[in-house]
């Protein structure tokens, strides 16, 4: 599958061709384990412009949480891996900020706190050359991709997030919604995107997203839907991200409390911990 997928306020990143825009500034990759809360909270993250966010849509957000699992599940979940668009395959350390990332036979492990890794091509080490330390800069727009189209409904009050409610909508499949709006302040360096999220009444799980480069626009650049969900560990996550006439998913899907020793740092392409889709 080869296409544009875009996200907002960073930066661009090209791997093997393909076109990556990345989400977050760089001051938010660092991983912190939040605080024990409170059954059934939801906090935002530090910068969350809750002054300018609407009660009605932090409670939707909240609701999404809940639905997905609840804050504490996840907080608490260590590892989590997807395989994304283009052949990538991924395994996420939260608790540690370490990224194992492959495409075919090309293996990457960096550390999001550090900014720093190695990058193998077909088991030897490049980090050193030229095409290694460039891959090892667009690792940080790689992540915040790619982990956005896996777990944006567990980020709707991120830090430079303002979550408004627009009212009542409908699907693609022409269901009732309730349409989110987030927009950007003070982060990144393209704060003009804007996404509308289109959250089920029934079930409080997002069905839908559309993403705009820029606030002003009247029609996104691409919708999609948000389902097949599934649970994996205490997480219910999403696979399929279709468009009105082209299927897609996020495959190989799962969570995990511990791994093998050695994997987040194999040199090469690791067996897959998700299954694939049927």
């Amino acid at each position: 599958m080869r296409s544009v997928f875009l996200m907002p306020r960073l930066c661009v990143a090209v791997v093997s061709g393909a076109l990556l825009l990345g989400c977050s500034s760089p001051n938010q990759l660092a991983v912190k384990q939040a605080p024990p809360t409170a059954s059934g909270t939801n906090p935002a993250g530090a910068g969350f412009d809750e002054a300018g966010s609407d009660p009605r849509a932090m409670a939707i957000a909240d609701r999404v949480m809940r639905e997905m699992g609840g804050y504490d599940a996840w907080r608490d979940t260590r590892y989590l891996a997807w395989g994304f668009f283009g052949g990538q395959y991924q395994i996420w350390d939260k608790q540690t900020g370490d990224f194992h990332w492959e495409k075919d036979t090309l293996v990457a492990n960096y550390n999001l706190n550090t900014q720093k890794g190695q990058v193998y091509g077909r088991g030897k080490d490049i980090s050193a050359t030229p095409a290694g330390q460039k891959l090892l800069g667009k690792m940080p727009a790689i992540w915040n991709n790619n982990s956005w189209w896996l777990l944006m409904p567990f980020k709707l009050k991120d830090s430079g997030v303002t979550l408004t409610y627009k009212g009542t909508a409908k699907t693609m499949a022409g269901q009732p919604a309730d349409l989110l709006q987030l927009t950007f302040k003070n982060v990144g360096t393209t704060p003009n995107n804007r996404y509308e999220v289109l959250v089920s009444p029934t079930t409080g799980l997002v069905d839908e997203w559309a993403y705009f480069p820029n606030a002003a626009d009247a029609q996104p650049a691409f919708r999609r839907t948000w389902s097949n969900y599934t649970r994996q560990g205490k997480l219910l996550l999403a696979a399929n991200r279709d468009e009105a006439t082209k299927p897609a998913r996020l495959d190989h899907i799962a969570t995990a409390q511990t791994l093998p020793a050695g994997l987040m740092s194999s040199a090469v392409p690791v067996a897959k911990l998700g299954a694939p889709l049927k």
